[in-house]
């Protein structure tokens, strides 16, 4: 139940949108979702980070440009107004250094082509960023100046990095433990899970027990060329972390020193998928979108639905109240999905622009647009 104003974010291949609602009770019956406000109209947003009111409330805004790069904004007024500052960018090699080759002998970039992840640190400021090609950056400055981490860069498994669905690899999920700023978890594709300790000074692979299928079988267990396509943590357990892979779902209960496999029972849609989502609170409830993997990339059966486990993946249910069933070719990507602080509240939109809510964990869905252009990331 929502009990006081809600607000989200949601950013588009065509521009920003901010989602407003009135708390419950605050008139007659329950008010709907509604766009107040549009930024950025017609430009193209990779992802946004609406930071906590105890930091400052500052929204941050990746725009994903093509030929003139990236960018990235800040608003300090709920978005009414934007000014710049300033992207990521890998530091400049010397022009007689050899080119940098994927594990395909094809030259690696050393541009940012795009800001595929943003999370706020422990520390006032303090912000993280993961770029494709596989650069991670971290500010204290609020985005104002960028430090380049080099030591994962430099570290000998980063070379075993390769584009998935991307030409090139990418760093796709941050989590921060809010216990310990200094301990920082990221998710790549393709190239594993990865932990620091220390706030970026070294670096360990932790991906053992996932398995990538499409490898040749001596390789499926190699932690290095993994692809988890999208990794979450409890907010109050962060150590119970949660990964939407690309041939399953996968559970570590152990801060990523083991993942479990979770097998969906028979009759269950597909364990493809890219988005997840965990409840803050109660490490044993999460949510995903699954699709037909590969070359098809749909709902299975044409059938939006979302699946949840309430016991840490022993089972699932399918959720589709509310969600189209029928002819329906809606995927949901890494960061469209998102639940609130207090747990019960879902957004999730899709490539065909597609936005729904759920007030009740999703056993009901609601649209709210069917209308926006296709959508990359939902932030509460």
């Amino acid at each position: 139940m929502h009990t006081q104003t809600s607000t989200a974010w949601v950013a588009t291949r065509k521009g920003l949108f901010r989602l407003d609602r009135p708390a419950r009770g605050a008139t007659r019956h329950d008010s709907p979702w509604a766009i107040s406000q549009v930024s950025f109209l017609a430009e193209n947003l990779s992802i946004v980070l609406p930071e906590k009111a105890a930091r400052g409330g500052a929204i941050f805004a990746a725009l994903d440009t093509g030929h003139f790069g990236p960018k990235l904004s800040c608003s300090t007024d709920g978005g009414k107004t934007w000014e710049a500052r300033t992207a990521p960018a890998f530091p400049r090699r010397p022009q007689d250094a050899p080119p940098e080759l994927d594990p395909n002998g094809r030259p690696l970039p050393l541009s940012v082509q795009r800001i595929w992840s943003l999370e706020s640190g422990s520390e006032p400021g303090e912000l993280w960023c993961g770029t494709i090609p596989g650069g991670l950056f971290h500010s204290r400055d609020g985005g104002t100046s960028w430090d380049f981490v080099q030591s994962l860069w430099d570290h000998p498994g980063r070379k075993q990095w390769f584009g998935g669905g991307a030409d090139y690899p990418g760093i796709h999920s941050i989590c921060v433990d809010p216990r310990d700023g200094n301990h920082v978890r990221i998710g790549v594709s393709c190239g594993g899970v990865w932990r620091t300790r220390d706030r970026g000074k070294t670096w360990d692979v932790c991906a053992t027990g996932m398995r990538a299928e499409f490898m040749p079988p001596e390789r499926q267990r190699d932690p290095y060329i993994q692809d988890p396509h999208c990794m979450v943590q409890c907010a109050a357990q962060p150590g119970m972390l949660w990964a939407q892979h690309h041939n399953g779902i996968f559970r570590s209960t152990d801060d990523a020193e083991s993942w479990h496999e979770l097998v969906a029972p028979p009759g269950a849609p597909a364990t493809f998928g890219f988005a997840a989502a965990v409840h803050p609170r109660d490490p044993q409830t999460a949510w995903f979108v699954p699709a037909q993997k590969d070359e098809h990339r749909l709902p299975v059966a044409g059938q939006v639905v979302v699946t949840r486990t309430r016991d840490g993946g022993a089972s699932f249910q399918t959720l589709r109240s509310g969600l189209p069933q029928e002819h329906a070719y809606d995927i949901v990507y890494r960061h469209a999905l998102s639940v609130d602080e207090g747990g019960d509240s879902l957004l999730f939109g899709s490539t065909t622009g597609s936005l729904w809510s759920s007030d009740d964990q999703g056993d009901h869905f609601h649209l709210i647009s069917a209308h926006l252009p296709p959508i990359y990331c939902v932030r509460f």
